[in-house]
């Protein structure tokens, strides 16, 4: 299965590539592949360090850990979105959707969640020291 798996990952990588030659959008994918690395070791990287030594002390840190990875890959799905320029658009099917609030209620649930979660394991930890 493992092999099977492997093969048809190649496969897709390799219709892509084509693709992507095909179209003459080799230069543009380059850029972005470049842009996403320099993303990622300037701003994520450090940002995420900085962020896990902060909460070394956090009694629930895997917990909020967690729920800051969700939050950020999120943010990272939604940002081509949040920072296109707002104007006026004749087909108004091009970006139809208010996608600063929908983030904002995205960021809200897995807050929520995450307290929630929180909570249960907090209640559970003093049921089982209630019933020991």
């Amino acid at each position: 299965m493992r092999y099977a798996m492997g093969a048809l990952g190649v496969g897709l990588m390799a219709y892509g590539a084509s693709l992507v030659w095909r179209t003459g959008s080799a230069a543009e994918v380059a850029v972005w592949l470049v842009g996403a690395v320099l993303l990622h070791d300037a701003v994520v990287a450090p940002l995420v360090l900085g962020v896990g030594l902060l909460l070394g002390a956090v009694p629930a840190r895997g917990l909020v850990r967690g729920a800051l990875v969700v939050a950020g890959g999120l943010t990272l799905i939604a940002l081509p979105v949040l920072l296109a320029p707002y104007r006026p658009r004749a087909n108004r099917s091009v970006l139809p959707l208010p996608y600063e609030r929908n983030w904002l209620l995205l960021m809200a649930l897995v807050a929520l969640l995450a307290t929630a979660l929180a909570a249960a394991r907090h209640a559970h930890r003093l049921w089982q020291n209630r019933h020991r």
